[in-house]
């Protein structure tokens, strides 16, 4: 295996996005794609990455290979990539170790043992949604982060003609109304609502370092999915459960 990338913000970011989630996961490699499937401890969120080969200037996968590593370590090693680096990925099977290189002014090695880390394999749920947004990322990142200020858990309602975001104390409140425009497109049958944990969508809007745009979706007191992604480099789907209505 030998993997190099030109921008390493794509996996930097990625990595760090994930570990918000999960501590330890299995990345699986084979001739398309760098993809995991992890779920957080609690089972409350499922995120789904990919990381295309049409994103690589060098990709080379001989064979499907796994690679079990603690995000801690990883995340570690990759902030230390500058934009102007490249970065190159091997295998080293003998040591069982992930061998990365970033190159740039000067060439920095280092070597990441990997864990012996069965996880087991998840299945992606078959959702069918009530609503369908897409938007600026940046817009829904400020909109979560408004919500902060108030409670900790966010309402998402939508009908035909806009996507609503809001937040409710006993003293304070806090509402975000994103209508339909050349930049949000909202698809919505009859009126839907669900609730969510403002935690774990702190986390998941991170993703907007990524894609400028997000697509949305829910139901009625059902999950969410939102997706991220560049087009022919990666994406990043996330699915997070409901809060119930009344708590």
């Amino acid at each position: 295996m030998k993997l190099v990338l030109a921008e390493p913000r794509l996996l930097k970011e990625s990595v760090s996005i994930i570990s918000e989630l999960v501590n330890e996961v299995t990345f699986v490699v084979d001739s398309n794609a760098i993809e995991l499937k992890a779920m957080d401890p609690a089972k409350v969120s499922m995120i789904v990455f990919k990381l295309l080969s049409s994103a690589f200037v060098e990709y080379e996968v001989e064979n499907e290979t796994k690679i079990s590593v603690s995000l801690e370590g990883l995340n570690q090693i990759l902030k230390r990539a500058k934009p102007s680096d490249t970065l190159h990925l091997e295998m080293d099977n003998k040591k069982n170790q992930l061998i990365i290189k970033l190159k740039g002014e000067s060439s920095r090695t280092f070597k990441l043992t990997l864990l012996d880390y069965d996880e087991k394999e998840h299945t992606l749920p078959n959702l069918k949604f009530g609503a369908k947004i897409e938007m600026p990322s940046s817009v829904f990142y400020e909109a979560i982060d408004d919500m902060g200020v108030v409670a900790e858990s966010v309402a998402f309602k939508s009908d035909k003609t806009q996507f609503v975001i809001e937040a409710e104390s006993k003293l304070n409140s806090a509402i975000v109304k994103v209508t339909g425009n050349d930049e949000t497109t909202i698809e919505c049958g009859d009126d839907v609502v669900s609730k969510y944990s403002l935690e774990y969508l702190k986390k998941i809007v991170k993703g907007s370092k990524l894609a400028e745009n997000v697509v949305i979706q829910f139901g009625n007191e059902y999950p969410l999915r939102a997706d991220f992604k560049v087009m022919d480099k990666l994406s990043m789907m996330f699915i997070l459960a409901p809060r119930v209505i009344d708590e």
